[in-house]
């Protein structure tokens, strides 16, 4: 039965002699803008119709929240209607134009901690038009870290950094709901994406976490790419992948590449999944130009609630609806964004599309593939590790130094004049690269210099550090940032310098 939260919820005052409502999983609806609320109806009628048994909440979110007051377009009373259910299935919003409003999306993520984005892009060649008609692939992005931490600084007139944050905790829990995904839809392939020849210690870890979890995942083949020839083969060949797990701004730019090549950006739904909170909308925009006209297309936050339901082990209706609309496909039944000549056999609007396929419920389709989703859900439990011992063994000083020509055998000598006797300079480097000592002409130099100290005998303390730091102060040479540089488990926990 197909609720929606209200006065109709209550029992009547003094109702004592009725039997009591077996509970129902609650959550919560955001209609939306534009084309929103007709596609949310379409897509709840049809939950209903498959006897869904879920109770809504309605919450508004989007334009309406945003000129009333509140720039990031959520009401705050609302946080905990999503919380206490946590599950949002959000029809697509429209952001006022002008400065001052906040990505609605991007709060809700990092408000809610929502970790994995979770992409599917397929093909449903010949019923819809697509250049590759084979493609069923699907991207489970970090959402969380990397560079999209945002940590930038200005440290000297001419460099700037961003920290790129790669945690093991964060690595661990999306590559395994990766597998965990592989496993409730069906699917036999997860595929790492880094660029880990390069970032050995942060694309490294990601890299090495895939490979620990992939061997507790013996039914799932599994393999790495180096991104970039990895998102080329997205392009040119994006048959030949399944499950795709990365770092946070490759499955950034994957998913805008798969939708690309893949033609049919309108039939994608999409999750952003967390610890306690999971959220599930269309791709697409709120298209406010077609909004009343009953043709928009329902199926992108149609395809949204099926992940919603395996998310919350409701696999058979899952099943049910995800069939019925691939039959409705096969049946020729488009609306317009995907109607073509000699493909089509009839042009619809929304409400009658939405009646196609709930007069499908309980059919296959007999060309495309038919869809089979696991029992239970998608649960991603945390792992504990052993603590390794760390161990300090030297500091990375950085400096703004534009002196003598940016002569990096001029500044060697002057470090190793300045520094207590305890201490070496074992080499200055300039945009990661060794030049000094026996650095080359060739190499440009910027005002900005990593210089690495390493104790002349075993073992450093913080206090040592704090007298390196002190006699280069005393000198008036400009430290701007320092990297400590320790070992975990009599490993070393810090990247060598091109060069060294």
């Amino acid at each position: 039965m197909l609720k929606t939260a209200g006065v109709l919820d209550r029992p009547a005052a003094g109702s004592v002699d009725s039997e009591p409502s077996p509970p129902t999983t609650r959550v919560t609806v955001a209609h939306g803008d534009g084309i929103g609320p007709e596609i949310m109806e379409a897509t709840l009628r049809i939950l209903a119709a498959a006897g869904v048994s879920l109770t809504f909440d309605e919450i508004e979110l989007g334009e309406k929240v945003y000129r009333a007051g509140h720039s990031s377009g959520i009401e705050p009373s609302s946080w905990e209607t999503i919380r206490r259910n946590g599950v949002l299935l959000k029809a697509p919003i429209t952001t006022p134009q002008g400065g001052g409003f906040k990505s609605l999306n991007v709060t809700i993520r990092k408000s809610l901690n929502l970790f994995a984005n979770v992409r599917p892009t397929k093909a449903y060649a010949p019923f819809v038009a697509s250049p590759h008609p084979a493609m069923n692939l699907v991207i489970v992005r970090e959402n969380e870290e990397d560079l999209y931490a945002g940590i930038e600084h200005r440290q000297t007139q001419e460099v700037t950094q961003v920290l790129k944050l790669i945690t093991r905790p964060g690595s661990e829990r999306i590559v395994r709901y990766a597998f965990e995904y592989a496993r409730a839809y069906g699917r036999r392939k997860v595929t790492c994406m880094t660029k880990d020849n390069i970032m050995k210690l942060t694309d490294g870890l990601f890299h090495r976490v895939f490979r620990e979890v992939a061997e507790q995942y013996p039914d799932i083949e599994s393999d790495h790419q180096i991104i970039d020839i990895g998102a080329a083969r997205i392009a040119a060949e994006p048959d030949k992948f399944d499950v795709i797990v990365t770092p946070n701004l490759y499955g950034d730019i994957l998913s805008d590449i798969a939708s690309h090549v893949a033609g049919s950006i309108g039939l994608a739904g999409s999750a952003n999944i967390g610890s306690g909170v999971a959220m599930f909308e269309a791709v697409h925009g709120s298209a406010p130009d077609i909004a009343g006209q009953d043709i928009a297309n329902p199926s992108g936050l149609l395809l949204a609630a099926v992940q919603m339901l395996v998310h919350l082990g409701e696999s058979s209706a899952a099943e049910t609806i995800n069939n019925a609309w691939l039959a409705t496909l096969e049946s020729g039944i488009h609306p317009g964004d995907i109607y073509r000549e000699g493909l089509s056999t009839r042009r619809v609007g929304t409400r009658e599309f939405t009646d196609a396929v709930i007069e499908r419920l309980g059919t296959v389709p007999r060309q495309l593939t038919p869809v089979q989703y696991r029992p239970g859900g998608i649960h991603v439990a945390p792992q504990e590790r052993p603590v390794e011992q760390k161990q300090l063994c030297g500091i990375d000083v950085f400096l703004d130094w534009d002196e003598g020509g940016r002569d990096a055998d001029l500044l060697g000598h002057a470090l190793e004049a300045a520094i207590p006797t305890s201490w070496k300079l074992k080499m200055i480097t300039n945009r990661g690269v060794k030049v000094y000592p026996d650095g080359l002409p060739e190499t440009f130099c910027t005002d900005h210099w990593r210089c690495r100290f390493i104790p002349r005998n075993e073992g450093v303390t913080f206090g040592d550090v704090l007298d390196l730091l002190s006699a280069l102060h005393e000198k008036q040479i400009d430290v701007i940032k320092t990297e400590h540089l320790y070992t975990f488990a009599g490993e070393r926990g810090y990247s060598l310098g091109q060069g060294e």
